[in-house]
């Protein structure tokens, strides 16, 4: 009897904890469904240090607060050493080595590896790209500037990063303002249209690179192409940089083509230097297997040996280049004019070039092989490289056959 009752006391304090909690979640119903989509971005709502804070005894990490839970953008493939993930969305400098970056479901970590270092003054910089988990972008970014002691300085830097030899905006390029005679600059990342600024600059002389990171290491390495300009800040300044893969090996002739029997075209191993122009002083054909020299008439570059064709047709067809020219004449000039900072840019400087064309004084002996030797040739940074090859010249096209269909005679109609 005991035992009976002591397990209908059992089950009844069961069903009143199930009613109890069934009431509870009758009773907490929530939002109801159906509401406006989230569309708005993650917004920053506080950062520590505070951007112009003056912290000499900072160790902790420095946090970046979100009013909402960002995704925590997790690391794909790559490169070793390459920065992915969230990591790639935060920027900080001057640091020597790499930084942890770790995600807290609505805020970020960043404390570099080697510790918050005593007399510097920190650019923490949140690139453009967080988004949150509706996939909502931020699309501005921010800088937080703080100091572990000196005064934070108030000086910028801007300018715009070239691809010079593929004749574009360098997108995403690693910029660098290294303070002299420091080795450890201030970093950011250029835009889609190249364009870059630093600030929160101590006055001085630096040294600004830019480079196309295309291990995405935030490193300037071997074969990556960048250019640097040594800059001397005051307030502000401006500078356009021509990024360029630098060699110590000169360039070298390495394809030589036949275009017609006058013409030859060499192909270089690199781009080559606009103001050490090749010329018939640098250049020496040789007719197999005797050794003949060859008499070249000119070396044309790209854009030289256009101007030469173009010339050279439009002379073969008088008459009807009068008429475009007339016509041209009456009619008016509709074109726009390309005023985009890049193009302005990139007009600055001879754009950079790896063929020339040999034109002959006399036409080459068609299926004869020719050597073409090349000396001083000189690449965009100034080294200079020698070289050969061989071209075989073709066979001369198939004499036009006569039109002999005027002379067939014509069958007589039936009457």
């Amino acid at each position: 009897m005991a035992r009976a009752a002591r397990r209908a006391s059992r089950q009844a304090q069961s069903a009143g904890l199930l009613l109890a909690a069934l009431l509870a979640a009758c009773a907490n119903t929530g939002a109801p469904p159906g509401g406006p989509p989230d569309t708005a971005p993650p917004t920053i709502v506080t950062v520590r240090p505070e951007s112009g804070a003056v912290v000499p005894a900072w160790k902790d990490d420095a946090v970046i607060q979100f009013d909402e839970v960002i995704d925590e953008m997790a690391s794909g493939g790559g490169s070793s050493g390459a920065v992915s993930g969230l990591a790639r969305q935060v920027v900080l400098s001057p640091v020597v080595g790499d930084v942890r970056v770790s995600w807290g479901r609505t805020r970020i970590r960043v404390k570099p590896k080697e510790g918050w270092r005593p007399g510097r003054v920190y650019h923490l910089e949140l690139l453009p790209g967080i988004v949150d988990l509706r996939r909502n972008k931020l699309a501005k970014g921010r800088l937080i500037v703080f100091s572990t002691g000196p005064t934070i300085g108030q000086a910028s830097l801007t300018g715009t990063a070239l691809q010079w030899v593929e004749q574009r905006a360098m997108i995403g390029a690693v910029i660098e303002a290294v303070p002299l005679p420091d080795s450890v600059g201030y970093l950011t990342v250029a835009d889609s249209m190249g364009a870059f600024h630093v600030d929160a600059l101590p006055a001085g002389r630096y040294v600004l690179y830019a480079t196309a990171d295309q291990n995405n290491n935030r490193r300037r390495d071997r074969r990556e192409p960048y250019d640097s300009a040594l800059v001397t800040l005051d307030s502000t300044a401006t500078v356009a940089l021509y990024a360029f893969v630098h060699d110590t090996a000169g360039p070298r002739v390495r394809v030589a083509t036949a275009l017609d029997s006058n013409t030859v075209r060499l192909e270089f191993s690199q781009p080559l230097a606009a103001g050490v122009p090749i010329d018939t002083a640098r250049v020496r054909v040789l007719q197999l297997p005797d050794s003949t020299p060859v008499s070249i008439a000119a070396v044309l570059n790209p854009r030289q040996y256009d101007s030469v064709t173009t010339a050279e047709r439009q002379a073969a067809k008088p008459d009807s280049g009068a008429r475009r020219d007339s016509a041209a004449a009456r009619r008016p000039d509709t074109t726009r004019v390309d005023t985009s900072e890049v193009r302005r840019l990139l007009a600055r400087r001879p754009a950079p070039f790896d063929k020339v064309v040999l034109r002959f004084a006399q036409p080459l002996k068609p299926e004869t092989r020719y050597v073409i030797r090349v000396r001083g040739a000189v690449n965009l940074n100034g080294a200079a490289g020698d070289g050969q090859v061989v071209v075989l010249t073709p066979k001369p096209p198939p004499p036009a056959k006569a039109d002999t269909t005027s002379h067939v005679p014509r069958p007589t109609p039936p009457r």
